[in-house]
């Protein structure tokens, strides 16, 4: 991914925002063909690596390019918003798009059973266990649960580079900026709201 230096994201950013958006898209490549499938992810960090677990259903011919590869691709994306030109001082000037976006590269492998069952185990206690009758493992019938994950193939990746970028206006004068945060707000569109939080954050003092 092209990143210019100024829109680069410093590496806590980058874990920090695939760990809010953990609905990525997975990429790998069969016999020169890419292929790709959207998944919800677990991230963790253990002994100062990083790894991404998930699953896929066990139909998905994507699974058998996923044993012992080391070169697979997560990509996450962040919020993001059309920026209109007509929003700076001075108008002549072309319009953009600001975003956030992740790519992850790594090495993936099937997990095994056991792996598979921790991996929904902390899925479900992320996603069920604030909730009030929360669906945790231990809520569903044993028999299902069997039945249920035979259908689908875990998977771990191990991250071993990433690439991060916050194109974000870094590059208006603050007049300009502070111009781009107040017609974001007015939005009805969640996207470019978090757009503008994201950039009201980083130059705080134009909004005391």
């Amino acid at each position: 991914m092209y990143i210019p230096k100024y829109y680069r994201m410093d590496h806590d950013e980058a874990v920090k925002m695939m760990k809010s958006n953990p609905f990525a898209l997975l990429v790998t490549v069969d016999e020169h063909r890419p292929i790709a499938t959207h998944i919800p992810l677990e991230i963790r960090e253990e002994d100062g690596k990083i790894y991404a677990t998930g699953h896929i259903a066990y139909g998905n011919m994507q699974k058998k390019t996923l044993d012992n590869n080391s070169d697979v691709l997560l990509i996450f994306q962040g919020p993001h918003a059309y920026i209109s030109s007509s929003w700076y001082k001075c108008a002549e000037e072309v319009p953009t798009w600001d975003y956030l976006a992740v790519h992850a590269y790594g090495t993936a492998r099937i997990q095994t059973k056991d792996e598979l069952i921790s991996a929904l185990n902390a899925m479900l206690n992320h996603y069920e266990s604030h909730r009030e009758n929360g669906r945790l493992m231990s809520t569903f019938d044993s028999e299902l649960l069997e039945s249920e994950m035979k259908g689908i193939v875990g998977v771990e990746i191990e991250i071993t580079s990433i690439q991060a970028a916050a194109k974000m206006s870094q590059n208006r004068n603050d007049t300009d900026y502070k111009s781009i945060v107040t017609e974001l707000e007015k939005s009805d569109e969640h996207e470019e709201t978090q757009v503008a939080e994201w950039m009201r954050e980083q130059r705080k003092e134009l909004f005391e």
